[in-house]
């Protein structure tokens, strides 16, 4: 690629937007709608800019915006503060830690990165509110819910993909 044909990377463009479809995605999935008697899946949508903003562009930036959203997250849920906060910021932590092995990587291979990084957020959501409410959660929801996440992976391949010339990892 050349440099003169590269966009500049908007901060509203990758973390405000991205940002505000996980709010409204989640109360969207919130609703009390039923299908064939089964509920909406709760996936926990915030997983795709956890994932997608690391391999994207490390910056200052990206973890305040996954905290906020977080928040929004407990607060919306009627959590302990600062469950998914933590969550999404340990999953964070785990992609760039293996940025440079996913770089390059095929989108099979990315799905199963993700996979994974989802299996981190959860176990740690699990770990946490474990040790807040002394009291072991649903291990069939907790994996329903990574089920539902782990299969938004287009959404973050989508996000990676639109960002690939505004980084200088692909310049």
């Amino acid at each position: 690629m050349s440099l003169g044909g590269a966009r500049p990377l908007n901060p509203f463009r990758w973390l405000g937007g991205p940002l505000l479809a996980c709010v409204i995605a989640t109360m969207l999935f919130s609703a009390p709608i039923r299908v064939w008697g089964l509920h909406l899946p709760e996936p926990v949508f915030a997983v795709v800019p956890a994932f997608a903003w690391a391999l994207i562009r490390p910056s200052i930036l990206a973890p305040f915006a996954i905290l906020l959203l977080g928040l929004f997250l407990d607060l919306f849920w009627g959590g302990p503060t600062g469950l998914w906060g933590l969550s999404l910021l340990v999953a964070y932590a785990t992609v760039l830690a293996a940025r440079n092995m996913m770089t390059g990587q095929s989108r099979a291979m990315m799905w199963v990165w993700f996979a994974g990084v989802t299996a981190v957020a959860m176990a740690a959501g699990f770990l946490f509110s474990m040790l807040d409410s002394l009291a072991t959660p649903s291990l069939i929801g907790v994996f329903w819910q990574f089920l539902a996440t782990a299969l938004l992976f287009p959404f973050a391949h989508r996000l990676v993909d639109r960002s690939d010339d505004a980084d200088v990892r692909f310049r």
